[in-house]
């Protein structure tokens, strides 16, 4: 079965154009709008990778990576950091919360990323 994506991105024209590019890749996709549906989704689907934005409402994302670390299912779970906030700019607490790559969207093209998280899966 192919891989499972979990793409959690609050702009809804972002996230589908990950997935039709995903799909298009040959990969299962979920999406959620916010890190609280985000950790809902991941626990119920658990995916093989989990694209995931910073800043969004509810639950942003260093919080839902902080909750989804902290439990058995999550823990080892792999995780692309896919947002617009600089490495400098982003929370000191993602140094510690195992995170498998960190990407600023404006520096790449999808298709970038795409290969990013075949290298990330495959390892």
């Amino acid at each position: 079965m192919n891989p499972l994506i979990a793409i959690i991105e609050d702009d809804e024209t972002i996230s589908q154009m990950y997935t039709y590019k995903l799909q298009a890749s040959g990969y299962r996709t979920i999406v959620a709008y916010n890190g609280e549906q985000g950790l809902k989704i991941c626990e119920a689907q658990r995916p093989d990778l989990i694209l995931l934005d910073l800043r969004m409402p509810i639950m942003n994302g260093d919080e839902m990576l902080e909750k989804l670390r902290a439990t058995d299912w999550g823990s080892a779970m792999r995780v692309i950091i896919l947002t617009n906030i600089s490495k400098d700019e982003a929370p000191r607490s993602l140094s510690v919360l195992n995170i498998d790559r960190y990407i600023v969207k404006a520096h790449h093209t999808p298709q970038q990323i795409v290969e990013i998280i075949k290298e990330v899966i495959k390892r």
